[in-house]
């Protein structure tokens, strides 16, 4: 027996559809019958690659008698989060303020069926738990009609007031300069990272320092301890168990302070920012082991999570065979069954299995334990390395006869933006023409499927795509064109960053500025959130923003930097106050107050114009874009159209609205534009 949701696509949905209990999707249909039979909703939210909402699926929604009293007393609703990111984004909120408690996944909130105001809220519940909470929310909703009643509209009117801030007039560059000083603060000094456990990545954290550093470059004394943060950091999680030792990639979050032991779900948005990181690092260091952890990352990507049509896949699940990191354990004995005798005495003290069971007590997560030159070993430096890969090679193809986590094919536009951005990244740090051809896969297939000449969708699975796309939509997905336009151009895709930020402009932005979460056509909900705030993913606001200010110094559009300049001045009250978890909107400040650099080359034989392309892109240059364009690209948008050919070769320098002469010759081309 099946229930409504064997109709969906989301592999979330699907993973309940046989449950005995009577859910029902989000949709018209849905939230009508509540109304009409006067039936509180019961609204569960999660996500396919959930360890929690796996348990309480096991112990509460498969049990008989508890779906039969779900099902007696609610209109029960489940929604996939990476779906409807507008309903998690609202009713998480919802339930911080009224838990006063962080939110998580699986999200519990009971709704009145008249306008879906929230009556009680919880994340997981044990089974016998939750059922006195289904038994008393419900007596609460028949005994209480007018205390909800004025809970909902206070819980409006806070929501209200968290997304509309106080405005300033005059922009400086102070709460970077606050952020720095707050992350500072917050620095875990000997295993990298911010705060104790558990320990999330903060990728755009490490971004703010990295330009930091970069912004101080110049300075008598550079700020040599922002680069210090950033890289302890980077170094840390990936000698640490939040990064993947055998497949590449990482891992959610660290439940210990010293990154060792990870949440196992393995996110596409997570590896795209760290992807993006990995790369700037290597670009501002040099350093190679950035670009191997990147360079691994990257395969990973491509090998496990694109799909042969060319979008990116969402997630993989923490649990396999019903527990959480069975897919990615080991025992000593396990291992030595794979390897010779050598390779086992360097791969188990690299790898920390000469030590104490690390997770549970019962078996080993692999970590960097021991650096190879502290191995006791009669071998070479080069032979021991050598031994080390023969070793990871051969424990990969042992891992993958196992049973493998669940997948989630779903494909999500902003993920996938993401994920375009970091493989352009990628691509021109590494020098790896194979990362962008796959970022430009990717884009294809967003192109052909997901964008109708008009508007975007959110989703794409199983031949359907699905939603109204949101704002991290549209900004994602043109942040990574304009990367992607660097590594190699295309004036189509040029023209789509140009018409997704046309679309931000006339149906998501607030005219008291900055960008509402949904278009103004969206279905009402009890609010309309616009997020300013960095989360897992880097706030929509922030990427807009600075999409919005290069794009519009690129083609002159003086209408999309004075859209960012509104959003800045709106929201300027919050980003003094909070500085540090703004990341994104102080880059997009960063940018607005010192103008970016602009650097277009003209020329007629490709190996001259990838010779000057390939030095403007040397480097770590957060404030730079530049890019090569062949004399037979005619049809240019805006400013661009000015950037006309002359003769072979000749490249175009500005930095906001001041240009040098057009310069020809490739010597006066590396000193104006300097190392």
């Amino acid at each position: 027996m099946t229930n409504r949701l064997s109709k969906e696509t989301s592999p979330y949905l699907l993973q309940h559809a046989d449950n005995p209990v009577d859910w029902f999707a989000w949709n018209e249909d849905s939230l009508q019958l509540a109304s009409h039979e006067k039936k509180p909703i019961l609204l569960s939210i999660g996500y396919s690659a959930c360890h929690w909402c796996h348990v309480m699926a096991h112990e509460s929604f498969e049990d008989e008698a508890t779906a039969a009293l779900m099902n007696k007393l609610f209109v029960n609703i489940k929604v996939d989060r990476e779906e409807r990111p507008d309903l998690d984004k609202i009713y998480q909120t919802a339930h911080q303020l009224m838990a006063r408690a962080p939110g998580g996944w699986p999200l519990t909130v009971f709704l009145t069926p008249e306008d879906q105001s929230p009556i009680f809220t919880g994340t997981y519940f044990p089974r016998e738990l939750f059922k006195r909470v289904l038994e008393r929310v419900e007596t609460y909703y028949r005994e209480h009609e007018q205390d909800i009643k004025t809970q909902g509209r206070e819980l409006q009117k806070a929501l209200f007031r968290i997304d509309h801030t106080e405005g300033i007039t005059e922009l400086t560059l102070g709460p970077l300069e606050k952020a720095r000083e707050q992350l500072e603060s917050n620095f875990d000094e000997n295993y990298g990272g911010f705060g104790s456990a558990p320990k999330f990545p903060h990728p755009t954290h490490i971004e703010s320092l990295l330009m930091a550093w970069k912004r101080s470059a110049k300075d008598k004394e550079p700020d040599l301890n922002a680069l210090y943060m950033a890289t302890l950091t980077l170094t840390r999680m990936a000698e640490g168990g939040l990064y993947d030792h055998l497949g590449g990639g990482f891992f959610r979050y660290s439940v210990d302070q010293y990154w060792n032991i990870p949440h196992f779900e393995k996110m596409l948005y997570d590896n795209a920012a760290l992807l993006s990181v990995y790369a700037d690092a290597h670009a501002a260091t040099g350093e190679e082991f950035f670009k191997r952890i990147g360079s691994d990352t990257a395969d990973w990507i491509i090998n496990d999570m694109q799909s042969s049509c060319g979008g990116y896949y969402a997630t993989l699940d923490a649990d396999s065979e019903g527990k959480e990191g069975t897919y990615y354990l080991w025992t000593p004995d396990e291992v030595k069954t794979v390897l010779d005798t050598t390779q086992y005495s360097i791969a188990s003290e690299h790898f920390g299995l000469t030590g104490t069971p690390n997770f549970e007590g019962k078996a080993w997560h692999l970590h960097n334990n021991t650096a190879l030159n502290e191995i006791e070993t009669p071998l070479s430096k080069q032979q021991t390395l050598e031994n080390l890969e023969f070793a990871r090679q051969k424990l990969l193809i042992a891992r993958k006869q196992r049973l493998s986590p669940a997948k989630d094919e779903k494909i999500i536009t902003s993920w996938n933006g993401l994920m375009i951005k970091a493989m352009a990244r990628a691509a021109r740090h590494f020098d790896r023409p194979d990362l962008a051809e796959s970022a430009t896969c990717a884009v294809d297939f967003i192109r052909f499927k997901l964008w109708d000449g008009d508007r975007l969708s959110a989703t794409y699975k199983d031949q359907r795509c699905r939603f109204s796309a949101y704002l991290d939509d549209y900004a994602f997905l043109a942040a990574g064109l304009l990367e992607l336009l660097q590594y190699r151009w295309r004036s189509t895709d040029m023209v789509l960053a140009y018409e997704l930020m046309n679309v931000l402009l006339k149906n998501f932005e607030d005219t008291n500025g900055g960008f509402f979460f949904t278009p103004d056509d969206h279905e009402t909900l009890i609010h309309r959130p616009k997020p300013l705030a960095d989360e897992a993913i880097p706030s929509g606001n922030g990427i807009a923003l600075q999409t919005l200010i290069l794009l519009g110094h690129l083609l002159g559009e003086s209408a999309f930097i004075s859209a960012a300049q509104r959003a800045l001045k709106a929201s300027g009250s919050t980003l003094e106050a909070y500085p540090q978890g703004h990341g994104s909107m102080l880059q997009s400040l960063d940018l607005l107050l010192i103008p970016p650099e602009l650097i277009i080359i003209r020329g007629e034989q490709e190996g001259t114009l990838n010779k000057w392309k390939s030095y403007a892109n040397a480097g770590y240059h957060p404030h730079r874009l530049s890019f090569a364009i062949a004399n037979n690209e005619t049809a240019l948008p805006g400013f661009l159209a000015e950037r006309k050919p002359q003769g072979e070769i000749v490249a175009y320098i500005c930095r906001g609205t001041e240009c040098q002469a057009p310069i020809t010759e490739f010597e006066e081309f590396t000193r104006i534009v300097g190392p």
